[in-house]
């Protein structure tokens, strides 16, 4: 029910990182993993919004505080918590290292100059 904020929030840091250093992305000394920065961007945006649209469908958003369902019930902030950790965090990671992946064999498959 909040698993996307782990990945939300880590969208709003690519994004503010992306533009604060925007020079040194599209330099040509940037890291092949700096200059991939906007395609995890647009990763992490993406999911996040996909599974906002995901729990507001199965009812797991409301449009009034808390907001969240878990939140409403008692004992919901552990559960919250728990699934903050339990499945936000680990999407993140996988988010990112998939994204770390298809940036190092996008670049073995570019033509040698």
């Amino acid at each position: 029910m909040c698993c996307f904020l782990v990945p939300l929030a880590q969208a709003v840091a690519t994004s503010i990182y992306r533009r604060n250093n925007r020079n040194a992305i599209n330099s040509a000394e940037a890291t092949l993993l700096k200059r991939n920065i906007p395609a995890l961007e647009k990763m992490l945006w993406g999911g996040s919004v996909m599974l906002i649209v995901d729990h507001i469908i199965n009812g797991e958003l409301m449009w009034a505080f808390p907001f969240f369902t878990a939140l409403a019930k008692t004992g919901g902030a552990d559960i919250f918590l728990k699934e903050l950790l339990t499945v936000g965090v680990p999407m993140s990671l996988v988010i990112t290292a998939v994204w770390a992946v298809w940036a190092l064999v996008s670049k073995k498959r570019e033509p040698a100059v």
